[in-house]
């Protein structure tokens, strides 16, 4: 059986590779939580602000589901990129940008192209709602993951 190492076109990177892929995996965890408290900041000052944005995709009533939103994308980010309670936080986070994917796909009729953004941003905390934080993150340092 071969190694990792034997199948790179330039195997002498694989020590880098190695080295490297944690913290690399950490990067984006913490950008794609950060982007994410950078899109809910907005929200989370105005809790009720999208109302009539979420009934307008059926969901009712907007009173609960704005504020939801707003604390999903906010608080979620947050524990998203310090790595805590991650999985949980990734899945309602995952969630909530599916729901834009269908919003920019379907509803505003963008079609792929507008939904692009979406479709990453779900794929990344999906990867974090099955992989988890890893040892740079809080949930290791408490020794515990959901």
């Amino acid at each position: 059986m071969h190694s990792t190492r034997d199948r790179l076109f330039l195997p002498f990177l694989g020590p880098v590779y190695s080295s490297l892929s944690e913290s690399a995996e950490t990067l984006l965890r913490v950008v794609a939580g950060l982007l994410l408290v950078t899109h809910g900041y907005g929200k989370i000052l105005n809790p009720f602000g999208a109302v009539g944005m979420v009934e307008g995709l059926g969901f009712y009533p907007g009173v609960f589901w704005s504020p939801l939103l707003a604390a999903t994308e906010f608080f979620g980010g947050i524990l998203v990129a310090i790595g805590l309670l991650t999985r949980p936080a990734a899945i309602a986070s995952a969630i909530v940008l599916a729901v834009t994917v269908y919003f920019h796909w379907i509803v505003k009729a963008e079609g792929i192209g507008g939904a692009e953004k979406s479709i990453l941003w779900t794929a990344i905390m999906l990867y974090f709602a099955v992989r988890g934080a890893n040892t740079q993150s809080v949930d290791a340092r408490l020794g515990r993951q959901f």
